[in-house]
């Protein structure tokens, strides 16, 4: 099933408002005094619900299963990549873009941190669809 256009705009907004928080976190959360576990997990923990949102804004689904296990093998395939190596790819990750979206270390607990982002994401947007069809009815 197809969400609602709105569906689809607000899953946008969702998106970049995580984008800002985890872009916030690895900027900020040391200053703030927060913990490396905090800084570095929670980010991921970030990264992990933008992938979900932006997978769900760009489909449009409403099969949060489906969204939520497409999200988690695009976050386990750019996991696993960390452990290919080539001088391009390497480049491309001591570079900001490539440090946030690809990484630099292959890592069991960032894969741990994403399906904890993807299954919080998924809860939420699974939360706000049913209220929507309520309040629809």
């Amino acid at each position: 099933m197809i969400a609602p256009r709105s569906t689809r705009v607000q899953r946008c907004l969702a998106t970049l408002l995580v984008i800002a928080a985890g872009l916030l976190l690895r900027r900020f959360g040391y200053d703030l005094g927060m913990s490396f576990v905090v800084v570095k997990y929670g980010g991921s923990v970030l990264w992990g619900a933008m992938v979900f949102l932006a997978l769900a804004a760009l489909t449009g689904s409403s099969n949060i299963a489906r969204l939520a296990f497409g999200a988690f093998l695009i976050a386990l395939c750019v996991e696993l990549s960390r452990l290919y190596r080539t001088p391009a790819m390497d480049a491309f990750r001591l570079t900001v873009a490539g440090k946030l979206l690809l990484g630099r270390v292959f890592s069991l607990w960032n894969i741990a941190a994403y399906a904890v982002g993807i299954g919080s994401a998924a809860t939420v947007d699974a939360w706000r669809l049913r209220r929507g069809r309520r309040s629809s009815v």
